[in-house]
């Protein structure tokens, strides 16, 4: 009888069997959100390299997976094609670049963080993608909420080695373990919309689903973070806009899409018009003016290189062209240009810019045109985390490192999976459906 048993599996197929089970799909997905959210407490505990050895080492899991999933997957839709030119032409900078070594170290982290998400999209759905985002962040913002309790009020001492200052009980700023007050609030804002989209689609109890919103809205108060109220407002009307295109009839919804979207833009030119108003309004006047005086600095180097721009950075190299220049003239040390925008437009001139600017909107629209036509509100977490990048993108240049740029190409392949002009490929050539559909 022996003679006849079933050989024992090799060990490659048992590895391949492990990489393509839907737990190693879960497990990844949280190790990959937990890493990309929590890389300013990995900086600061594990120095660079051990953060660089994090992002690797899932980088490597990462591409294991799509490997043996890729008879799943649809090749022609692994990414959008605007991240993919955006990609190029950071990486093509490196030849017009002031330290070509110093641009392809920053594209390669633009690059790694950019393959999580890509991983996360095709491995998991946008349910999933929600559940997993949730859990991540209830343990992030519970760690950061004892972390300050324990700094500000038992121990009264800040923990430098962690960036937090100890102000819980002066009533804030809090950083919690994300480093700045300002990533702490897009954090707390992207849990807010995460835990509603849970709390709405029963993906929860209801009782730890008011739990998480009383956790995050507290960490939202006392961060401080003046983005947060700004970013609260958007997303607001985001969410009412989305409601009412999705409660409209199809047959007169494309109406309704078009006057939203006139009254956007009308919106838009009155709040520029009475920027310095509202400035004044929400108390914002001296950091505004920090921004306004680096942001004219900028224009400045921009128009000795209007085209192709200095290069790709990411994060500022304080001793590198044009960076110390401009800390220089505005006599500070930043280390982003507070605002993405005029970051690619520095880095990558107005063609960096007009594509970031084509990736973006291609995202909101594919995205937005999903959530109106699909029945489950679930699809509305990939439209107002969206929106809630690119309206921290005029105040912070989160959008192009670390969580910020992670989430906005989670949410550009997700949108994409669905609304692509390359689906006519996968009609014709495609044998298998993608793995992860929205």
């Amino acid at each position: 009888p022996h003679r006849h048993a079933l050989p024992p599996a090799a060990p490659h197929g048992r590895i391949a069997a492990l990489l393509h089970s839907a737990e190693m799909a879960r497990a990844f997905t949280l190790t990959a959100i937990g890493a990309v959210f929590s890389l300013p407490a990995l900086i600061r505990l594990l120095g660079q390299p051990g953060a660089i050895a994090v992002v690797a080492g899932l980088g490597l899991i990462g591409g294991a997976i799509l490997f043996v999933r890729r008879d799943e997957i649809s090749w022609p839709r692994l990414l959008p094609s605007t991240l993919l030119l955006f990609l190029t032409l950071a990486l093509a900078s490196s030849v017009w670049s002031t330290d070509r070594g110093r641009t392809l170290l920053g594209w390669l982290a633009l690059f790694a963080i950019a393959f999580l998400a890509v991983v996360v999209a095709h491995v998991r759905d946008t349910l999933q993608t929600v559940r997993a985002t949730g859990d991540v962040l209830r343990l992030l913002l519970g760690v950061s909420l004892a972390l300050e309790i324990l700094s500000g009020i038992l121990f009264d001492v800040p923990f430098t080695f962690l960036g937090i200052q100890g102000n819980l009980a002066l009533g804030g700023p809090v950083q919690g373990i994300f480093g700045t007050r300002n990533l702490l609030g897009l954090a707390t804002v992207i849990a807010l919309i995460t835990f509603v989209i849970e709390w709405r689609t029963s993906s929860v109890r209801p009782g730890l689903s008011i739990f998480s919103v009383i956790l995050a809205g507290s960490l939202a108060f006392l961060s401080a973070s003046p983005t947060v109220f700004v970013l609260a407002v958007g997303v607001g009307v985001a969410s009412g806009a989305l409601a009412l295109v999705r409660h409209t009839a199809p047959a007169r919804r494309g109406m309704v899409q078009a006057i939203l979207a006139g009254v956007v833009v009308v919106a838009g030119v009155i709040a520029y018009l009475l920027r310095h108003t509202i400035i004044a309004w929400m108390n914002a006047g001296s950091d505004f003016s920090t921004r306004a005086e680096l942001w004219n600095t900028i224009l400045d180097m921009v128009r000795l290189r209007p085209v192709q721009g200095w290069g790709w950075f990411g994060a500022w190299d304080r001793n590198e062209l044009p960076f110390y220049l401009i800390n220089f003239t505005v006599n500070d040390r930043h280390a982003t240009a507070l605002n993405a925008y005029f970051d690619v437009l520095l880095q990558l001139g107005w063609v960096g810019l007009l594509i970031f600017a084509g990736f973006c909107g291609i995202t909101l629209v594919r995205s937005w045109l999903v959530a109106s036509q699909r029945r489950s509100v679930v699809y509305a977490w990939t439209t107002l985390i969206t929106v809630t990048l690119l309206i921290e993108s005029m105040f912070e240049s989160f959008t192009l490192v670390g969580v910020g740029w992670f989430m906005l190409v989670l949410c550009a392949v997700r949108a994409g999976q669905s609304r692509s002009w390359r689906e006519r490929f996968d009609e014709v050539d495609a044998p298998t459906t993608p793995v992860s559909t929205l």
